[in-house]
């Protein structure tokens, strides 16, 4: 007889977002990603950190201070490194990720093709950058959508 409480593809990839989210040096917000094709085949995963070649330990993680001295000029995000990790076709993929795509991510997310977003967590709702998101899924036809999280807990022991 088949087993009965295996987990459902959501919860998969989002797991695999959340598990990515784990390698980021950020000490404030990590931002997992993972990117899914039609198939429910992983075509690529990304989580938030400086760019290739650029040392964590010389670049700023700080929040605040002079632009230069923060984090906010430097950081690719999770989506932004899960497109560019990919060297796959996007269209009509499903992006899995961990806190809801910024403005900046959102026209990259549109560019690549993918068509659905799910998302664990939308801490920065009402702000410009996520209406403005909000407002280019609308208009380009991807679908984004809460993740809806099931009943069971998973956890892993690093």
């Amino acid at each position: 007889m088949k087993r009965t409480e295996y987990i459902g593809w959501d919860a998969y990839f989002m797991g695999i977002a959340l598990l990515s989210a784990q390698r980021s040096k950020d000490d404030h917000t990590q931002v997992g990603a993972c990117i899914v094709n039609a198939e429910h085949k992983i075509v690529s995963v990304g989580y938030n950190g400086m760019p290739t070649g650029c040392s964590d330990d010389e670049m700023p993680w700080e929040r605040e201070g002079a632009f230069l001295a923060t984090k906010y000029p430097f950081v690719c995000h999770a989506e932004l490194n899960a497109i560019l990790n990919s060297s796959a076709s996007l269209r009509d993929c499903t992006l899995y990720v961990t806190l809801f795509p910024c403005n900046e991510c959102a026209k990259a997310i549109i560019q690549s093709g993918i068509r659905r977003v799910v998302y664990l967590d939308n801490k920065y709702a009402g702000t410009d950058a996520i209406l403005a998101s909000e407002r280019m899924f609308q208009l380009s036809g991807v679908v984004y959508e809460a993740y809806q999280p099931s009943e069971k807990t998973i956890s892993l022991t690093l």
